[in-house]
């Protein structure tokens, strides 16, 4: 069996993560050992073996509906998100005058990857719902990159993931060179997924015990408050917008 963790996965939280997964597989009572790190994440995903894993929403509706088992949405307790949403949030350096996502329509914008919410469909989705689009795009590999690309100046402006923002702001030095401008929307939050063999209000109730039963300041570490359901739908029904150009 395949257990990963992959979305929040930072170095400085990697005893955290192990701790919440030991819970997971004790309040299962089965499971791998250890979480499988480093490999690629489409094959875990895609993996008959798969007992639990996390994606991202854009992956999920685009490749993973109909072929993995939705079990929950995990809730981070983001600032303008309800329960199990997330959003994307605009940064730009700190010294930059522009204060709307607007006025960096021609200026360079970095993402982390094509087929990330966060990263590109939801900044695109709010640029469409404004009038223009990036034309402009550095692809980065990350959105600790793509901040950093926007730190250095090598682009202008990023989009990404709030959580892993705060995760970033508590961890790298030069988040301080940079500053949030505008945020998206709140969709929902990057989901748990299982095998379809498997059963997936199981492995629900499995992460909600393990969840409740860690220490707060694991709890607090991961910034997990909670699982939630939410039904495939609600991530169907986000829209997906064109490919960068670049």
């Amino acid at each position: 069996m395949i257990a990963s963790l992959p979305m929040y996965d930072r170095p400085e939280l990697r005893t955290e993560t192990d701790r919440f997964w030991q819970a997971i597989r004790e309040s299962l009572g089965h499971g791998p050992d250890h979480l499988t790190r480093g490999g690629d994440p489409w094959d875990d995903w895609q993996s008959p073996d798969l007992l639990l894993s996390q994606t991202c929403g854009y992956p999920y509706r685009a490749r993973l509906h109909g072929r993995v088992a939705l079990v929950g949405t995990p809730d981070y307790s983001l600032d303008g998100c309800g329960p199990g949403e997330y959003r994307s949030v605009f940064v730009a350096r700190a010294k930059d005058a522009r204060t709307d996502p607007m006025e960096f329509a021609a200026a360079r914008f970095a993402y982390n990857e094509p087929m990330s919410q966060s990263g590109w469909a939801a900044p695109a989705a709010w640029a469409e719902a404004h009038g223009f689009e990036f034309t402009d795009t550095l692809r980065t590999g990350s959105h600790q990159a793509s901040a950093r690309a926007v730190a250095e100046g090598g682009a202008d402006l990023a989009a990404l993931d709030a959580q892993t923002w705060r995760l970033m702001q508590r961890f790298e030095a030069f988040t301080t060179e940079l500053r949030v401008i505008a945020a998206t929307d709140p969709s929902p939050a990057l989901p748990f997924i299982t095998a379809p063999a498997n059963d997936a209000d199981t492995v629900f109730r499995a992460v909600e015990t393990a969840i409740a039963a860690l220490p707060s300041e694991t709890r607090n570490a991961l910034g997990l408050r909670g699982i939630v359901r939410l039904p495939p739908e609600a991530y169907l029904a986000i829209p997906t917008p064109a490919p960068p150009r670049a």
